[in-house]
C-alpha cells in the first residue's frame, strides 16, 4: 500500500516538469513560426525573385538608360519606365513568329505525352499482358538516357525520313523523351488506386475504356496536372533540341533570342522584353495549376 501510494503521488510531480518543458518548446516553436519566420521567408523569396524583377524593370527602360545605369535606378527615377520596348517587340516579326512557333511545339508535345503516358501508365498498372514487368523495366531504364546521347543518331534518322529541321520533328523528339518519365510517374500513381474500386466498376459492366475515362482519369487528375506542368516547362524552355531540330525559318523563342544576341548584340531593348515574355508564360501556367501540382506531388505522402 505504501509503495502504491508513493507511486501514485509521485507521478503527477514527475510529469509536471515534462509538461512545463513541452509547453516551453511549443511556445518557442509557435514564435519561430510566427512573425520572425514569415519575415525571413519573405526576404528569401524577394532574394530569389530579384533577377526576375530586374529583368522586368530592364524591359521597361530605354536602351540608353539601360546602357547608362542599372535597373535599380528606376526607384529614384520612375519616369524612365516606358512600354515602348513592348511595342517594338510586337512589331518585331522574328520574335512574334517565334512565340507562335514555341506554342505550336509545346502544346502538342505536352498533350501527346499526357495522353500516351496516361494510357501506358494504366496498362502497366492494371492490365495483364506478356512481359509487362520486363517492358516496364525497359521504360525505367530509358529514364537514365541523356538527351545529348541521342542527338546524332536521331538527327540521322530524322534526315532519312525527311522530318529534320521541321516542327513535327521537334514535337516527336520531345514526346519520345518525355514518355519514360510520364509512364513511370502515372503507372506508380494509378497503381495506388484501390483494386476494389476498379472491380466494382467492372461488376457494373464497365470495360477498360470506360474504366479508364470514368474512374482512373478523374482520380489521377493531380498527377496528370503535375506531369503536364513538368512537360510544358521543359519543352517551352528547351534550347538544345530546338537549336538542332527546329526549322531555321521559324525557330522557337529561345533560339530566336539567341540569334538576336548573335546578330545584334546591343539591342537589349528587344531582348529584355522578349526574355521576360518567354519567362512569364510558363510562370503563368505554373501558377494557374499550382493547386493540382501540389496535390500531385503530395499524393501518396499521407495515408
Amino acid at each position: 500500500m505504501t509503495t502504491a501510494s508513493t507511486t501514485a503521488t509521485s507521478t503527477p510531480a514527475d510529469s509536471a516538469p515534462v509538461k512545463a518543458e513541452r509547453s516551453l518548446g511549443a511556445r518557442l516553436a509557435a514564435r519561430a513560426g510566427g512573425g520572425a519566420m514569415r519575415i525571413f521567408l519573405v526576404l528569401v523569396a524577394l532574394f530569389w525573385l530579384m533577377p526576375t524583377i530586374g529583368l522586368l524593370l530592364s524591359s521597361l527602360r530605354g536602351a540608353d538608360d539601360i546602357a547608362a545605369t542599372g535597373w535599380w535606378k528606376v526607384f529614384t527615377a520612375p519616369s524612365e519606365l516606358t512600354f515602348d520596348n513592348y511595342s517594338r517587340l510586337l512589331d518585331n516579326p522574328t520574335i512574334t513568329h517565334s512565340l507562335l512557333s514555341t506554342v505550336m511545339i509545346t502544346v502538342p508535345a505536352t498533350l501527346l505525352v499526357v495522353v500516351i503516358g496516361s494510357l501506358a501508365g494504366y496498362a502497366f498498372a492494371w492490365m495483364e499482358f506478356p512481359g509487362r514487368d520486363w517492358w516496364f523495366l525497359v521504360v525505367v531504364g530509358l529514364l537514365v538516357v541523356p538527351v545529348q546521347v541521342a542527338l546524332v543518331p536521331v538527327s540521322k534518322l530524322f534526315g532519312a525520313v525527311g522530318i529534320f529541321e521541321t516542327t513535327f520533328g521537334v514535337i516527336i523528339f520531345h514526346t519520345a523523351f518525355g514518355l519514360p518519365f510520364a509512364i513511370f510517374l502515372l503507372r506508380n500513381f494509378f497503381a495506388e488506386i484501390p483494386r476494389e474500386l476498379l472491380e466494382a466498376a467492372r461488376l457494373d459492366g464497365a470495360g477498360e475504356i470506360r474504366l479508364f475515362t470514368r474512374v482512373v482519369m478523374p482520380l489521377g487528375g493531380p498527377a496528370i496536372a503535375s506531369l503536364g506542368i513538368f512537360q510544358f516547362l521543359w519543352v517551352w524552355n528547351d534550347m538544345l533540341v530546338a537549336l538542332i531540330f527546329a526549322d531555321s525559318d521559324s525557330p522557337p523563342i529561345t533560339v530566336a533570342l539567341q540569334q538576336q544576341v548573335r546578330q545584334f548584340g546591343n539591342n537589349i531593348d528587344v531582348l529584355a522584353p522578349g526574355a521576360f515574355v518567354s519567362m512569364v508564360i510558363p510562370l503563368a501556367v505554373f501558377f494557374a495549376f499550382q493547386r493540382q501540382f501540389v496535390s500531385g506531388v503530395m499524393a501518396g505522402a499521407v495515408k
